[in-house]
């Protein structure tokens, strides 16, 4: 999964990915199946009509700013936009989530699951011409593991009791115990050790002038405008055929929707009521092609227990009972999701169907507000302890529309049982490094990428609480920490599900996060490219062979 914080965070195109590397498949039956809009069936039809070709450009829209394009730091989804076309793991994810060879042409895992052994491929080189080997890959791996890289996603490679590299092309670790995502560890992106050895990550030039081995090189970063990629002529897997991706920065939804219908961008994620208004204009479906499909993200709020407030278990669980998620599903997503009852979608083994999400019952939080002193004590309407009343601020990040409905419809249900709720909107880049990274906060509105792998350790264990890690709402809870390593150290998958059930039931409990939704991912596409398609594993793991014909070009070198 590419973090996006995601990310990736993102992926997520516009929905917040963190993760980094990419998703492992170990569930039993595959997501549900995906819905396309019917305008996406032309793409097919289209497809048998014409041969690819090479040419053209896709320019696409990022809400924010990328930060930083070495795959160890690179912790938002519009870094790991980029970083994703330009690196390669030693293995990846395909369409329908299996993991298969990328860097590595094979991989061998030993009978007791404690050692896998990749061989690896002979013809990739680097961007600037310098053979691929697996000096890279342990050069990776002694990066993620060096306690003086700040990256949020080494946990999976500590766990590697034994790292060689016994010859050029052969790389091999070893575990103490079974790791299940040990495989899907091994898709996060290789760094190139003969330009990253012995230097300062932070202040290397790569940082913002990445060198891969991907199916496009880096071009330019024009600050606050736009990041241009160029095909890579020399892939090992062949050129893509589209020329260039070109990714403008553009801070708003709104604005992104102004772009598309003038020809300025081909590709954005709408918003709801920007795909229910679409939906039915036949001149917009003639040129676009529009998809609709269950988004491996869901939405959240979630409280900083370090605010005394939020460290009463009632206080947290009136809030979720105070909140109408029926309400935000149709009010926001004007039906196009579903209400959230955990960190997983419901269709995945690893969700505990018998938790369901908290009812609306305003009546029923309202009591376990007054259970935890909070009382309307002067009558002003508003709710008060100890001279003060019950005020804070919700803060989420710029530019996403439904963060910020969300947020204006939890301000109003929460007014109606006497909490004030200010809520802030604040710019991406800031968001990220002033407030969760330094964990400023009070609460906030976010979304998190649902993992296939449904290791929850990255965002949940409390060793992970550090400045700058996932778990930034500061949640510890020591059997939650205890069931994370029991389904993490097994490939069992009943012991998983009973660890991960457990998990679910804590969560409901003790009321971390109030999970709001599921939403539906809304992408839209000019209907000029070939190629586009709807997975189990969502849309665009297939992009390095989409392409325009001929006629329907519109950018040339």
């Amino acid at each position: 999964m590419k973090l996006l914080r995601y990310i990736f965070l993102a992926c997520l195109i516009n929905i917040m990915v963190i993760t980094a590397g990419c998703q492992e498949n170990e569930s039993t039956a595959a997501p549900a199946a995906p819905e396309a809009a019917a305008a996406g069936d032309a793409a097919a039809s289209d497809a048998a009509l014409s041969a690819p070709v090479n040419g053209d450009s896709l320019v696409k829209a990022s809400i924010g700013e990328p930060s930083n394009f070495i795959p160890a730091l690179a912790s938002d989804s519009a870094s790991t936009e980029i970083t994703e076309r330009v690196y390669n793991g030693l293995l990846k994810i395909d369409k329908e989530l299996n993991i298969v060879p990328d860097l590595a042409e094979s991989f061998e895992i030993s009978e007791d699951g404690l050692t896998i052994t990749f061989r690896l491929r002979k013809d990739v080189r680097w961007h600037d011409g310098q053979p691929f080997t697996s000096r890279d890959a342990m050069f990776t791996y002694q990066v993620m593991v060096d306690p003086a890289t700040p990256t949020a996603y080494a946990e999976s490679y500590r766990q590697v009791v034994k790292a060689e590299a016994p010859d050029d092309y052969t790389f091999k670790v070893s575990y103490e115990r079974p790791l299940a995502r040990a495989l899907i560890s091994w898709c996060f992106d290789i760094m190139p050790a003969h330009l990253l050895e012995g230097q300062d990550l932070e202040a290397s030039e790569l940082a913002r002038k990445p060198i891969g081995t991907g199916p496009y090189r880096f071009e330019k970063w024009e600050a606050g405008q736009r990041v241009t990629l160029r095909a890579n002529d020399d892939y090992f897997e062949g050129r893509p055929h589209l020329d260039r991706i070109i990714m403008k920065i553009i801070p708003d939804l709104n604005a992104q929707m102004m772009e598309l219908m003038s020809g300025h961008i081909d590709t954005m994620t709408l918003t709801p009521d920007q795909y229910d208004e679409k939906a039915n204009d036949a001149n917009f479906t003639k040129q676009y092609n529009m998809f609709r499909y269950p988004a491996f993200a869901y939405t959240y709020l979630g409280f900083n227990f370090k605010d005394p407030r939020f460290q009463d278990k009632r206080v947290r669980q009136a809030m979720a009972y105070a909140i109408d998620k029926d309400e935000l599903v149709e009010g926001v997503l004007l039906g196009l999701g579903s209400p959230a009852n955990g960190p997983f979608k419901r269709d995945m083994w690893a969700c505990n169907q018998n938790v369901k999400p908290y009812p609306f019952d305003q009546e029923k939080a309202k009591a376990l507000l007054a259970e935890a002193g909070w009382t309307d004590s002067n009558g002003d309407g508003f709710l008060d302890k100890d001279g003060q009343i019950f005020q804070f601020t919700v803060m989420t990040n710029q530019g996403n529309k439904v963060r910020e409905q969300t947020g204006l419809i939890i301000q109003a249900r929460l007014a109606e049982i006497g909490i004030k709720m200010n809520l802030r909107i604040v710019e991406w880049a800031a968001f990220l490094k002033e407030y969760l990274d330094k964990h400023n906060f009070e609460a906030v509105i976010m979304s998190w990428t649902i993992p296939i792998e449904p290791d929850l350790f990255d965002v949940w264990h409390s060793s992970k609480t550090r400045p700058g890690e996932l778990n930034f709402i500061n949640y510890k809870n020591d059997e939650v920490d205890r069931l994370i390593d029991e389904g993490r150290f097994t490939f069992d998958q009943a012991q998983r599900k009973a660890a991960y059930d457990r998990i679910q039931e804590i969560f409901y409990d003790d009321v971390p996060y109030v999970f709001l939704f599921v939403p539906d991912a809304l992408p839209v596409i000019s209907n000029r490219f070939i190629g586009p398609e709807v997975t189990p594993a969502g849309m665009g793991l297939n992009f390095k062979d989409w392409y325009v014909p001929h006629d329907k070009q519109r950018y040339t070198e």
